[in-house]
């Protein structure tokens, strides 16, 4: 896969997202800009980084190394995993959870990626749950937090 390809797929995954997230709204105002703006923000992050792509690969026509692709390919199911049990396994073992298989893809030791990916789905929690109240599924641990 090359840039230029990469960057095409970012800019349609970009414009899918801020198609999607333009109609997210809450029942009631709790906070002056909204829930849609985070998925607006995203997708025009990612759509610059795509254009960047597009434009950096007419310079170059390099192809990715040898098992690239099917990396990049396990990226995106990990999203895709990630998405569908963000509410029923919960933030933190979710989050955990695919961090330690991206840590594992970058050739992380086992005992690192799940040191790394325990210890940043917690302090993540802690900081968006409870320092920015931005509420968090639980999911398994639920009862127990």
């Amino acid at each position: 896969m090359t840039d230029r390809i990469l960057g095409i797929a970012a800019i349609m995954f970009a414009a899918l997202m801020a198609w999607f997230g333009r109609g997210i709204e809450a029942p009631f105002s709790y906070e002056p800009v909204g829930p849609r703006a985070f998925p607006m923000l995203l997708a025009l992050s990612i759509a610059l980084c795509g254009m960047w792509l597009v434009y950096k690969g007419r310079h170059t026509a390099e192809r990715n190394p040898p098992g690239a692709n099917f990396r990049i390919a396990l990226m995106v199911a990990y999203a895709i995993l990630y998405a569908l049990l963000f509410d029923s396994l919960g933030f933190i073992i979710a989050t955990a959870l695919v961090t330690m298989l991206v840590g594992r893809l970058f050739g992380g030791s086992w005992a690192k990626v799940t040191l790394g990916g325990v210890v940043m789905s917690v302090l993540f929690f802690l900081l968006f749950d409870r320092a920015l109240d931005v509420v968090l599924p639980l999911g398994l641990l639920e009862n127990v937090l």
